[in-house]
């Protein structure tokens, strides 16, 4: 196995937190499809002025990415402080009981079918290594390089979703007006669609054909939903 594929596997350095980047990206990208592209399309059922659908999507997008950078960081702040309270409790028990710490992890070991001189000896050879990562990996499945950056996360999720919400405004404010809903319409299911793909491929499913299929029918029905409501706002002059 080469140097070149171990780095490639899910287990580098970094691989949480870069996968944590992706993730935000591709949510916020498609939130910032659908939302906004439902909410443009809902006032262009209402009325076809153009300010009014400029008002409402801006809105709409600048209120979006900001609360999407919001809640990413308060949900990845939460995690972040709870791998880093485990890890300071993991530090004051290596300090304070040593060798009762050393027992546990060679029990951990004797547990996943090692012999107990063996389970022992990974024990004490881990221990000498870094002690602290043998315990964070054997007990909590904590790696401290890959604790999650909630400002990271915050960029990531609020840049996506601002670029992912530019692709219904710019498709429902160039077209001329009789266009402007089905053009909306055709570039919105086509970019979920894509992201629908992506988001697939990012997190390993094979099959994703459905995971398209998915992305693409619930855009869909948010577009038709919201346009039916903007129109029958519009047709009883509601606004």
């Amino acid at each position: 196995m080469t140097s070149e594929h171990v780095i490639q596997e899910p287990h580098a350095a970094g691989y949480t937190e870069r996968m944590n980047k992706l993730r935000a990206g591709v949510l916020g990208a498609n939130d910032g499809i659908v939302s906004v592209a439902a909410v443009v399309v809902g006032v262009a059922g209402a009325t076809s002025n153009t300010g009014a659908i400029l008002t409402a999507g801006l809105a709409a997008l600048v209120g979006g990415a900001l609360s999407m950078a919001q809640g990413e960081y308060v949900s990845v702040s939460s995690q972040s402080d709870s791998h880093r309270a485990l890890i300071a409790k993991e530090e004051r028990e290596l300090i304070e009981m040593p060798e009762a710490e050393l027992q546990e992890l060679a029990e951990i070991y004797e547990a996943k079918g090692l012999s107990t001189a063996t389970a022992r000896r990974v024990a004490e050879e881990l221990t000498e290594h870094d002690a602290l990562a043998a315990h964070l990996d054997a007990e909590l499945n904590i790696d401290q390089e890959d604790i999650v950056s909630p400002w990271n996360a915050a960029v990531a999720s609020a840049v996506s979703f601002f670029i992912g919400a530019l692709l219904p405004m710019l498709a429902i404010l160039l077209p001329p007006e009789q266009w402007r809903v089905p053009v909306t319409f055709v570039a919105v299911l086509a970019a979920l669609g894509l992201t629908g793909w992506l988001g697939a491929k990012l997190g390993g499913t094979p099959e994703r054909g459905r995971a398209v299929v998915r992305m693409v029918v619930g855009g869909a029905l948010a577009l038709v939903a919201t346009f039916a409501i903007g129109s029958l706002l519009g047709v009883t002059g509601v606004v």
